[in-house]
């Protein structure tokens, strides 16, 4: 079986050299890339089934790389995971909204990224299925009929609330950010009824009940459903 290839856009050697020995030490094919404008052009030639990309980068500032990859007809499938410093928020919830599926934040743990990549192939390379009905922990929602249940127990909600937990269901794992969500309401304007996002979720939440724990706050970014254990 092939391994997995891992493309590292990085300029700081040291962290990109120590990423890159636990990456292959998890037996991961990885390119190592210190340079924005080096790295699209590598990302052309290797073909990697994942891009791990720093916001700030020489020749080509990361969030310019995940625009020019996302608007690639052969490239825009490439799952990317951004790197970011903790004063650059704003620019994660931009690479987000670019295209980007997840992030994390310096100095982190190489095993914190080897687990946000192997969890974004995992979900990559699920089946993309229709579902209709979705499980978690003691809950199931059900997509056509609107329903949200806790064992026989139906828990009502507004149109705008279920949108938005199905929403996140249905993205378990990757980071949602606020505009996202938003936007995935104006589909259908019965659900636009509030556009604070953060009200909808408050209200989920105390519907939902104090031990409801699956939808984390991703701090100055958004929300997200967290994966089954």
């Amino acid at each position: 079986m092939d391994k997995n290839k891992v493309l590292l856009i990085e300029d700081e050697q040291d962290i990109a050299d120590l990423v890159k020995i636990n990456l292959e030490a998890a037996d991961f094919k990885v390119v190592e890339v210190y340079d924005g404008l080096e790295g699209f052009l590598a990302a052309e030639r290797e073909k990697p089934d994942i891009i791990v990309l720093d916001i700030m980068l020489p020749g080509m500032n990361g969030l310019d790389v995940c625009r020019k990859l996302k608007n690639h007809p052969d490239l825009m499938g490439i799952p990317i995971i951004m790197i970011s410093a903790k004063s650059e928020e704003l620019d994660v919830v931009l690479g987000l909204e670019l295209g980007a599926d997840d992030y994390v934040t310096k100095p982190f743990s190489p095993k914190v990224l080897l687990s946000r990549i192997k969890a974004v192939l995992r979900r990559r390379e699920e089946p993309k299925v229709e579902a209709k009905i979705f499980a978690f922990g003691k809950f199931t929602l059900d997509a056509d009929s609107y329903q949200l249940r806790k064992g026989s127990k139906l828990i009502p909600l507004t149109l705008s609330e279920f949108g938005i937990l199905k929403r996140l269901v249905t993205n378990q794992g990757k980071v949602m950010t606020r505009n996202s969500l938003l936007d995935d309401l104006h589909g259908d304007e019965a659900f636009v009824v509030d556009r604070n996002i953060d009200v909808h979720i408050a209200a989920l939440r105390k519907k939902l009940g104090p031990n409801f724990d699956w939808i984390e706050t991703v701090r100055g970014v958004g929300y997200r459903f967290k994966e089954e254990e």
